[in-house]
């Protein structure tokens, strides 16, 4: 009886891995679908031909292949087409990977840190500061820049983690306010004589100089890329194979019956949000040390992190809070990023479409009811999912 129970969970462990993978794939094919059907309504001269579809079909159908394949051959070959594409695909996906993690590690514990994108520009700050205003040898330079963001990424969020342990407030207002924090915390940063460059009146930085920048491989891969799979193989460890990360996956499934047991719930919250703004610290380094196009990292602006804190829900979520499926979902949505691009260029389909199918694909994933019902086959398996990777 043991061992047919034992058989029995097996199976069904692997029967909600199988639906879940399955899932997240049906759900990126819907959305290249549904992003198809876009690009054929939103371009006249292919929309027009559908007047003719029941006298002349062969025009409407030509034309709309046409212009599909052309925009996603062209999306397909940006992203991975060369060593070039690849390149760029992993200089977009570095940082996307590693907010996704803190934004995943967080899930784990049954937190929302919405504060990744704070907690990666305060890092960039401090990033920056270091490799520009500090004189160091090349190695070493590049290490404390490093340790600079991550610290300053951790202390972040760590003090979210304080304010949820010890006064109850919740982590989503808090890091949504600690956002606008940073973010005013930069612009006014920029202004000072210490941030802002010399000469200069609009609020940009010094330049990063090389012995603090991520070393360049070849093309835009560089060093960071590899810090931030090594970061990924870090969390999983972590939640896998050490009692701290038992505790974290204990709380996040149920934070009474944790307390129960004699975890200790307040200082699992407290870790927890130190290195997960940790990680998303480690998104706003490769975002300031990281080389460009160019070959050198971009100087600290107020737009140098972008939106990859706010992204990085997406990745999370996608990537179902596990390392191995963050790492996936960043490496497509830097893709998609990349290639982007060159769809833009090859097809004049317009750059925001690539957002759009960013954004079909956690729509769909969000929803595997729909996705289940879109596609039957999915239904024979009955599978609860945890989009926090939380089982429910």
């Amino acid at each position: 009886m043991a061992e047919r129970s034992t058989a029995s969970r097996v199976r069904d462990w692997a029967g909600s891995r199988w639906r879940d993978w399955t899932i997240t794939l049906a759900a990126f094919l819907l959305a290249l679908v549904v992003g198809a059907i876009l690009m054929i309504a939103a371009d006249p001269s292919v929309a027009g031909n559908y007047a003719y579809l029941f006298t002349a079909p062969q025009l409407a159908l030509g034309a709309s292949w046409a212009k599909v394949s052309t925009a996603y051959a062209a999306l397909l070959n940006g992203a991975i087409g060369s060593p070039e594409a690849l390149a760029a695909t992993t200089a977009a996906a570095a940082p996307l990977i590693c907010a996704g993690l803190a934004v995943g590690l967080a899930f784990r514990a049954g937190l929302f840190n919405i504060g990744a994108q704070g907690q990666a520009i305060v890092a960039s700050m401090a990033s920056a500061y270091v490799g520009f205003a500090w004189s160091l040898p090349p190695v070493v330079h590049l290490v404390v820049a490093v340790l600079a963001g991550l610290i300053a990424g951790g202390v972040w969020g760590g003090l979210v983690g304080w304010l949820k342990a010890r006064t109850g407030a919740h982590e989503v207002i808090v890091t949504i306010m600690m956002n606008y924090i940073a973010s005013g915390l930069l612009a006014w940063a920029l202004t000072t004589t210490v941030f802002r460059r010399p000469g200069r009146e609009d609020p940009i930085a010094p330049e990063v100089p090389d012995s603090a920048a991520f070393p360049q491989l070849w093309e835009q891969l560089h060093l960071g890329f590899f810090v931030a799979l090594a970061a990924a193989f870090g969390v999983a460890w972590l939640l896998e194979r050490s009692t701290t990360g038992f505790a974290i996956r204990a709380v996040g499934a149920n934070p009474s019956a944790a307390g129960t047991a004699g975890m200790n719930v307040s200082s699992t919250t407290i870790v927890t949000m130190i290195v997960a703004g940790a990680l998303a610290g480690l998104a706003g380094v490769q975002s300031a040390l990281g080389p460009s196009v160019n070959g050198v990292p971009v100087p600290l602006t107020e737009g140098l992190v972008g939106t990859v804190g706010f992204d990085a829900i997406t990745v999370a979520l996608l990537g179902r809070s596990r390392p191995l499926g963050i790492v996936l979902a960043g490496l497509l949505f830097g893709g998609l990023s990349a290639g982007g691009l060159a769809m833009q260029s090859v097809a004049q389909t317009p750059l925001t479409l690539t957002l759009v199918l960013q954004a079909l694909v956690v729509l769909f994933v969000a929803a595997p009811q729909l996705v289940a019902t879109v596609v039957p086959f999915l239904k024979a398996r009955k599978a609860r999912v945890s989009l926090t990777g939380v089982d429910a």
